[in-house]
């Protein structure tokens, strides 16, 4: 029997939050050392982006677990976006050191992260649930892709990542005026 606190789900947020330094780490280590199958690969790179996978995969389970059994926790609600945002964030610290993207594009990521966590802070204040919205969802898909390609030096990762800016801002917005009655209530 799981404790309500301590089940799959909750575990696999924490999971996350302490596999995003791990991201980092690898990142910063700068293990130059090419991989045979993929030259402009390092070794660093390559285990940070498996690193990241992972964590991002547990992103999937921790929410589908915990709907389909029932698990979903107030501890749950608030550690599972956190380890997204930590995860996401983590990582693009990561990569305006290696200046693969540009730091007023993170801004504006965790500027949307920041405005949206406090709309719904201040809905949860009000008695309101704002869920995640299937924009949302679809900015967090394209940013972890655009993530993996730029931690692995994939071509096209920045362009990925520009979309992911404009799906971050997009849905930012959305949630803003869905949630002006509450901001102006």
């Amino acid at each position: 029997m799981q404790s309500k606190i301590f089940n799959v789900p909750n575990t696999l947020s924490l999971v996350r939050v302490f596999l995003a330094p791990l991201v980092l780490l690898f990142l910063s280590l700068r293990i130059e050392t090419p991989m045979p199958f993929l030259p402009d690969v390092s070794w660093g790179e390559a285990i940070a982006a498996i690193v990241f996978i992972i964590a991002s995969i547990t992103d999937f389970f921790d929410g589908y677990i915990a709907r389909r059994d029932k698990l979903v926790t107030t501890l749950g609600k608030f550690i599972d976006p956190l380890a997204d945002k930590v995860l996401v964030i983590s990582a693009m610290l990561a990569l305006i050191e290696l200046n693969r993207v540009p730091a007023w594009i993170v801004m504006v990521i965790i500027t949307r992260e920041f405005v949206v966590t406090g709309l719904r802070l201040v809905a949860a204040a009000e008695g309101v649930v704002i869920a995640a919205s299937k924009g949302g969802k679809l900015k967090t898909v394209c940013q972890i892709i655009a993530l993996i390609m730029l931690i692995l030096n994939i071509p096209y990762g920045m362009l990925i990542m520009w979309v992911a800016m404009i799906l971050t801002v997009w849905s930012g917005m959305d949630y803003l005026i869905k949630g002006s009655k509450i901001i102006t209530g």
